[in-house]
């Protein structure tokens, strides 16, 4: 167990460190530049050349890579010239925020998902399958700031259930008004049930197949004990690699909801960087989601053994 943690953590350096060379490269690629973004359109090729020499930003690219990736060894992750902060000090206000929010619509969907799915499983080809089935394809297939602005016209504006915009402020003052988190969430939440309902339901049905299952149905087992003590356990092991490997999923829905509601956190803050070309705000917010995706990712593989004892880890 020991050796394949220490496997697995060495790839999720690399492949971290690929990403970061893939959106370093990307960004630094895009027309205009910093020097263009922070001086304006109207910067003379002099300003221009000052200010990227002042930052280094003439420099080859590789050595602009090296400069950045041992400043963020050391916790610097940049300064935001738009924003007059450190990219730690935005990250630092914004990301609870965010993981306030993913949280919530996360274990709001499991929590809805998982029932859906194994009923659907459970009576497979009957009517509430098709319904259940048409609805998740609906949610689906619907974009999400479509639907966001579908239920800001229901609740918001004709009757005047929930407000149209989120919360402002702190955490606690988030907290303190919970009506304004309704539609964010629910906006992720509809989305991320058809998504893992379908997960749910594909991996319900394909444990009702196995041999363990028949065996405990000659044995008299009735079909809820079968359900219940024996296939949701083990129909819940892709899930929770599902869980962890969408993360980026669930951060474009909090991109989306944060910039129509107006929630102060890393979506809202993502696409403000993105407008206005603000690239260590940028690789900042990146680094935050890789670095969520693979620990995501890891810890994934770790609850196996959790879920399926016969799950073991032994050196390859």
């Amino acid at each position: 167990m020991t050796a394949y943690l220490i496997r697995r953590i060495a790839q999720a350096l690399v492949v971290l460190l690929l990403v970061t060379v893939i959106i370093f490269v990307m960004l630094h690629e895009l027309p205009g530049g910093t020097a263009r973004a922070v001086l304006g359109e109207r910067a003379t090729n002099d300003a221009i050349a000052q200010f990227n020499a002042q930052h280094g930003l003439d420099n080859p690219l590789p050595l602009q890579y090296w400069n950045w990736l041992s400043e963020t060894l050391q916790g610097n992750l940049g300064f935001s010239y738009k924003q007059n902060e450190t990219v730690s000090q935005l990250l630092s206000e914004r990301l609870p925020k965010t993981a306030l929010l993913a949280g919530l619509s996360v274990m709001l969907a499991l929590v809805i998902a998982i029932p859906l799915g194994f009923l659907q499983a459970l009576r497979r080809n009957k009517p509430i399958d098709y319904v259940l089935t048409g609805a998740a394809f609906i949610f689906y297939s619907t974009p999400a700031f479509w639907l966001a602005l579908v239920l800001i016209t229901l609740f918001a504006i004709h009757w005047h259930v929930f407000p149209a915009q989120a919360p402002q402020g702190s955490v606690s003052n988030i907290l303190s008004q919970p009506s304004g988190l309704v539609l964010p969430v629910a906006t992720i939440t509809l989305v991320s049930v058809a998504f893992y309902s379908r997960y749910v339901r594909s991996s319900t049905l394909e444990n009702l197949m196995q041999d363990y299952v028949r065996t405990a149905r000659a044995k008299g087992a009735s079909t809820s004990r079968i359900a219940v003590r024996h296939v949701l356990r083990n129909a819940l092991v892709p899930v929770v690699t599902l869980v962890g490997l969408s993360l980026p999923f669930v951060f474009a829905g909090t991109l989306i909801s944060e910039q129509i509601f107006n929630y102060p956190g890393m979506g809202l803050l993502f696409y403000n960087a993105a407008v206005a070309r603000d690239y260590p705000v940028l690789l900042g917010v990146t680094l935050v989601v890789g670095t969520a995706t693979v620990v995501g990712s890891l810890l994934a593989d770790l609850c196996y053994a959790l879920l399926d004892p016969r799950v073991r880890y032994v050196k390859s």
